[in-house]
């Protein structure tokens, strides 16, 4: 029989429905890769064997009876982001503690509902924060992948790493991840998986640990574009409890996989063509502009004339937002507590022991860029700025039906390799931070290998509420690509 842990979410499930074999099989399968992989890559912080063997159990039997739901046995990995009824959620961060909600958040609760199972939490930069996963409380996680010959541990990418790698690693099917500058997109194109950022409001935020309450948005890093389109059909849907839910109804995504793009016309923003861009990233996006034409799609190149202020008005937003939202987190509810000798001084080293750097630095920022003398300099001008990003993709898809870009400006870089340089940290973002800005969906996929054998992305851009389109391209692009490179299993 093949390696179990080695199938899409898609054979997975046509392979429990012909009976082949049992999600217990399955989930046993992926413990048993769990134990051997996790103690090199670091990529689950709490692993639930007992609660999915037991849920594993419940849906063979729930099979048994012609009642099995979309997902029905399919074993995934959660982001530590994620409330978990029962399970401890810790966003990374020290100053959570050991908080262990009592409730569900909704994306989990939707997942549950359909019949997938949680078999633990994956790794994460605290609070979101960061591109690299080196910024947890658990230490970071390794890349399944290796550069060359070398044993140089390479990052994830951030600050979805623990489900890229785990997904890259064969250790689920699928995993949950957010995206609030590129956290999905980003660690997707460094480790050779297919992650979607879906249309701001798609995916319920309830339940999620906030970053940036008007970025965050919830999506899956799943092994093909076809199993990314069934994890995000279980994973979006209005929400009462989140006043930014859309009550939209949700099309068909899986059937969107199988649709002709003849016809379409993708365009080719001339403003990602930054300086020093990696020669093979060029030849990545040629190709994919061929392929697409090769597709019967016509090619328009395109302005986005704003595009050089995106990161610098991220980085604006994210952190007044992450100000506000960390405000909460003062030792006095839950989470963890340092006291000290009055109210302030409690609040203070409380701080001070549980956020680490990179959360502490934004919070500074973000308390900076709200202060009284210097509001209207920097956060409201960011917000005008985030006003004409929102014009330029409006007028693009006036033109066009989906935009192409490169997911990433390289392949991942070596852990301790940029960690000293926030700037340098930050620019990893540059091609995905618009789409956070206006909240238009974007869907980075593999595409070929550089020269070291690491993966490289194609990003897939298209309008507010139109994911059927990036379904439809991604997979076209998918199939061109026939990327089917796996990483070498040395942690075996």
């Amino acid at each position: 029989m093949t390696d179990l842990t080695s199938l899409t979410l898609a054979a997975a499930l046509d392979g429990m429905e012909k009976k082949q074999f049992s999600s217990a099989e399955l989930t046993d399968a992926f413990l048993k890769a769990i134990d051997q992989a996790n103690p090199k890559l670091n990529a689950y912080v709490v692993v639930t064997a007992d609660k999915a063997r037991a849920a594993a159990n419940a849906s063979d039997a729930k099979r048994a009876s012609g009642k099995a739901g979309a997902l029905e046995g399919a074993p995934l990995g959660i982001k530590d982001l994620f409330c978990t009824e029962g399970v401890r959620a810790t966003a990374a961060s020290n100053i959570l503690g050991e908080f262990t909600p009592t409730y569900e958040s909704t994306v989990t609760a939707n997942l549950w509902r359909d019949g997938a199972l949680m078999l633990g939490k994956l790794n994460m930069d605290e609070f979101a924060m960061g591109s690299s996963n080196e910024t947890s409380r658990f230490g970071p996680v390794v890349s399944p992948w290796r550069r060359g010959n070398s044993d140089a541990s390479l990052t994830p990418g951030g600050s979805s790493g623990g489900s890229a790698a785990a997904v890259a690693a064969d250790l689920c099917l699928g995993a949950t991840a957010t995206d609030t500058g590129g956290s999905i997109r980003q660690p997707a194109a460094f480790t050779g998986t297919v992650g979607i950022k879906p249309t701001y409001g798609r995916c319920s935020r309830w339940g999620i640990v906030a970053f940036a309450s008007s970025l965050d948005q919830a999506g899956p890093i799943a092994k093909s574009v076809e199993d990314a389109a069934m994890l995000l059909q279980s994973m979006a849907g209005h929400d009462a409890k989140d006043s930014t839910s859309l009550p939209n109804a949700l099309p068909n995504f899986r059937a969107a996989t199988t649709k002709s793009i003849k016809g379409m016309t993708i365009g080719i923003p001339k403003e990602y063509r930054v300086d020093g861009m990696p020669e093979e990233i060029e030849k990545l996006w040629a190709q994919g502009i061929a392929w697409a034409k090769d597709a019967g799609c016509t090619i328009k190149d395109i302005s986005l004339p704003h595009t050089k202020y995106a990161l610098p008005t991220y980085y604006i937003v994210a952190p007044a937002e992450a100000s506000s939202n960390l405000a909460r987190y003062d030792g006095m509810r839950y989470g963890a507590r340092v006291g000290g000798k009055d109210l302030n001084s409690t609040y203070e080293a409380t701080r001070a022991s549980g956020f680490g750097r990179e959360v502490q630095r934004r919070i500074m920022i973000g308390t900076y860029v709200l202060s009284a003398g210097y509001y209207d300099a920097y956060y409201l001008r960011a917000q005008k700025v985030r006003a004409r990003l929102n014009e330029d993709m409006t007028n693009a898809f006036a033109q066009v039906d989906a935009i192409l870009t490169p997911a990433t400006p390289s392949a991942a870089f070596a852990l301790g390799e940029k960690g000293d340089d926030p700037v340098a940290m930050y620019l990893n973002d540059i091609f995905t931070v618009t789409a956070n800005l206006t909240g238009n969906p974007a869907l980075a996929l593999p595409a070929a290998t550089d020269a070291n054998g690491l993966p490289l992305g194609l990003q897939v851009i298209g309008k507010a509420l139109d994911e059927e389109t990036i379904f439809s391209v991604s997979a076209a692009l998918e199939k061109a690509a026939s990327f089917r490179a796996k990483p070498a299993k040395w942690w075996v």
